[in-house]
């Protein structure tokens, strides 16, 4: 069996700590088993590696996040790297093609596509193991994983069986309901419908027919070429919906979706990361703090108070789902952006009448590491070391700096950075569409 995590996110419902590039899921929240802080992919991983999936498992992620994701999980599972957002349906299809075509993965082999995000416990990535040969009793085009509600909630999708509630090891589905009101969900529950964990099984042969009768690409460079064009379509409304061929199983230990501050803060291992403090009454609150100024908590429950360079947030953990959709009126610029080879964070940002533009960042590049060798053809960049001993690749001349040394580096010059120590220095960028991305990357190592 092939593990696929779906990874990405628009990075709004857990803002200011989450943006475009740094989503939910790489935020270091979680209490882990070793006394330290871990992220959701950090946590998954490990779940999987601990029931012996993890060595089959690949990453469909956006081009943008590809960095970041290798940061957190390593150099040892592929990641597939989407060229733009195009919804689950077009990730599986991207992630089916590259198995068949890249990894030569054999059409009777199963799939079983997972959100990166998924939050349970062991018994849950142990039940994953049941999966292929529930496909093949069953002999169903696809499998899913669902859990009894807890609650009558309008958050999730609910899985309407055709067999009632009992100890059967799977059940045919007779249909989906999507978010649907708390009467309905009550309703729901009263027939014995599941919670659906967005776990899909499937034979990789079911997908590549699927997909030849779409008259859809079967090699993984045509459908690269065609993403730009793809509409934004989820996998379950493409393929799990109308097929009739499904069933279900029933999953009874912990799941629970904590992509929302309220879902999330139960699991933090203290009320207050960074610098500030909560008083004694303010019983259930939280603040999270990524900033250098400390921030007091005086007499308010229940709250979610979280700081980051992108921005801040105050909301009752109640309403603080609703910045989603606040968010979605105003374009974000990230401000704290992890890459695989260090950090930076924009202190500053201008642009004038004639659509000049400038930017200031801190950037941090960890001892040993260096960024790619590129170019950009619209911005020439300023770099003044702070602290450490780095070198800087121009051409064919290569530059030892330390601190106090400054450097110019001409748009289109290739250039590359690399920390002999641990560096930090002052970048400064001047050109035009700055927000856009302008690189060029080359193969050459140094």
């Amino acid at each position: 069996m092939r593990i696929v995590l779906l990874c990405g996110g628009s990075g709004k419902r857990l803002w200011p700590l989450s943006n475009e590039i740094r989503s939910k899921v790489f935020l270091k929240l979680l209490k882990s088993t070793h006394g330290v802080r871990e992220s959701m992919i950090e946590r998954i991983c490990r779940q999987l590696d601990e029931v012996g999936l993890l060595q089959s498992t690949c990453i469909v992620t956006h081009h943008s996040q590809v960095e970041i994701t290798r940061t957190y999980v390593g150099e040892h599972i592929p990641i597939i790297s989407e060229p733009h957002k195009r919804g689950t349906y077009a990730a599986i299809a991207l992630a089916v093609t590259y198995l068949h075509e890249r990894m030569l993965v054999d059409s009777d082999e199963t799939i079983c596509i997972l959100p990166v995000d998924t939050y349970a416990d062991s018994a849950f990535f142990q039940l994953l193991h049941r999966l292929p040969d529930i496909l093949s009793r069953s002999k169903a085009d696809l499998a899913l994983l669902g859990t009894n509600p807890t609650m009558p909630s309008d958050q999730f999708g609910y899985i309407v069986s055709l067999l009632p509630g009992g100890k059967e090891e799977y059940a045919r589905i007779h249909h989906f309901i999507e978010k649907p009101n708390e009467r309905a969900a009550l309703q729901l529950i009263e027939k014995n419908a599941l919670w659906n964990c967005g776990v899909f099984a499937f034979r990789l042969g079911f997908m590549l027919k699927y997909l030849k009768d779409k008259v859809e690409p079967d090699q993984v460079d045509m459908w690269l070429d065609k993403y730009e064009q793809l509409a934004n379509n989820s996998f379950d409304r493409e393929v799990v919906e109308p097929n009739p061929n499904a069933v279900v199983v029933r999953y009874e230990g912990l799941w629970q979706d904590v992509g929302t501050w309220k879902a999330l803060t139960p699991h933090c291992e203290q009320n207050v990361i960074g610098s500030g403090r909560i008083s004694d009454d303010s019983m259930n609150t939280h603040l999270i703090n990524e900033l250098p100024y400390p921030i007091e908590v005086i007499g308010v429950p229940d709250l979610i108070v979280a700081a980051s360079s992108d921005g801040i947030l105050i909301a009752h953990k109640e309403k603080a789902h609703l910045i989603k959709e606040r968010l979605a009126q105003t374009t974000q610029f990230p401000m704290q952006v992890e890459k695989r080879w260090g950090s930076y964070q924009i202190m500053n940002y201008w642009k004038d009448e004639h659509g000049a533009e400038s930017i200031i960042k801190m950037v941090k590049i960890v001892q040993g590491n260096l960024t790619s060798y590129h170019q950009h053809e619209n911005r020439q960049e300023s770099l003044t070391i702070l602290s450490g001993i780095g070198e800087v690749l121009m051409g064919d001349k290569l530059y030892r700096l330390v601190a106090g040394d400054v450097i110019l580096i001409p748009a289109g010059i290739r250039h590359g950075i690399k920390a002999v120590t641990n560096l930090e220095f002052m970048e400064v960028l001047l050109g035009k569409e700055l927000s856009q991305e302008d690189i060029t990357r080359y193969s050459q190592t140094w």
